[in-house]
Order: structure tokens, then C-alpha cells, then sequence
């Protein structure tokens, strides 16, 4: 993200990419928190699977964080997908969350990241019509499609837990 990119707000960071990866969306900000995947839910009126859950990583062999987009249904399986898509991930630590994507926990969004990041999506999302993302606070989400959004950020899908 360009210099200016870092002096937006995070809701500003998060339409200004949504504008630049050609994604229509509209930020909600609610009066309730959305920070866990039940408050967005309630908060949005849909059902949890349909809640994006932004998680940031670090893949243990390059040291990269690395973005996982999980239905808030499930819980990432990292032992799982180590084995299956041989993906090392191990948890990340807050200050590098932010530092980097310039987004606190509760709030990360799946765009407007201050730098590039891998991004995986449950293949479980691609199920809903629209989904509902984090917009940059623990009070703001968005919907859109999870086939488009996948396309538009280049996101690889994968099945997040074993069956």
C-alpha cells in the first residue's frame, strides 16, 4: 500500500480497496460489536457460517503473515492443513497483526491490508450467496460475494478443517 494508503483510517483503507479491486460494497457500522463471528452474525441478521472470520498468521517456514478467510462456523484445523496443503502456520503476535495490516484483532478485514498478504478462503464460504467481512473495526462489517471476493484478491480455496 502506497504512503498515503497508511494515513486512511481502516474504513477508509477498506473502501479504497474494495474501489481498487472493483467490489461494490457498502460499510456498515453498527451499534453493537461484531468482533467475534456470533456478534457479527446477530449484528447482520444472517447465520454464522456466513460470518467471514479474518485470521492472520504466520506461515512457520517463510515467517510471512499469511491470511486465512474461515466461516465463522469453523474453526481453523492448522494441523490439518500443515499435512494436506503443507502449510506451517502457527499463531501470530498482535503488534505484527497490526503493524502489518494495519487492522487490530476483531477488526482485520479480508482488503486493505498496509502490505500484501497469502490469502486461503474456506471453501465452506463459497456455499452462501454473500458473506459478511470485518471492515477495518469491531463494529464494521460489509457483505459481498465470496466467489467474486476470492477472485478479486486472488485467494486460493481450500478446505480449512478435516471432515
Amino acid at each position: 500500500m502506497s504512503e498515503d494508503g497508511r494515513k486512511l483510517s481502516s474504513l477508509e483503507r477498506v473502501e479504497l480497496a474494495a474501489r481498487n479491486l472493483g467490489l461494490d460494497i457498502s460499510i456498515k457500522r453498527m451499534e453493537q460489536s461484531t468482533r467475534t463471528a456470533e456478534e457479527a452474525a446477530k449484528a447482520a441478521g444472517c447465520v454464522v457460517g456466513q460470518i467471514v472470520k479474518s485470521l492472520v498468521f504466520v506461515n512457520a517456514d517463510t515467517y510471512q503473515l499469511t491470511l486465512l478467510l474461515v466461516s465463522g462456523a469453523h474453526n481453523a484445523d492448522t494441523g490439518y492443513i500443515a499435512v494436506t496443503y503443507g502449510i506451517r502456520l502457527k499463531r501470530a503476535d498482535i503488534d505484527r497483526v497490526r503493524d502489518e495490516t494495519g487492522f487490530a484483532i476483531g477488526g482485520v478485514g479480508p482488503i486493505g491490508h498496509l502490505v500484501e498478504l497469502p490469502v486461503f478462503i474456506d471453501e465452506h464460504l463459497l456455499a452462501y450467496d454473500q458473506v459478511w467481512c470485518a471492515a477495518g473495526r469491531p463494529d464494521s462489517i460489509f457483505v459481498c460475494n465470496p466467489t467474486l471476493l476470492a477472485e478479486k484478491i486472488g485467494a486460493k480455496v481450500i478446505r480449512i478443517k478435516a471432515s
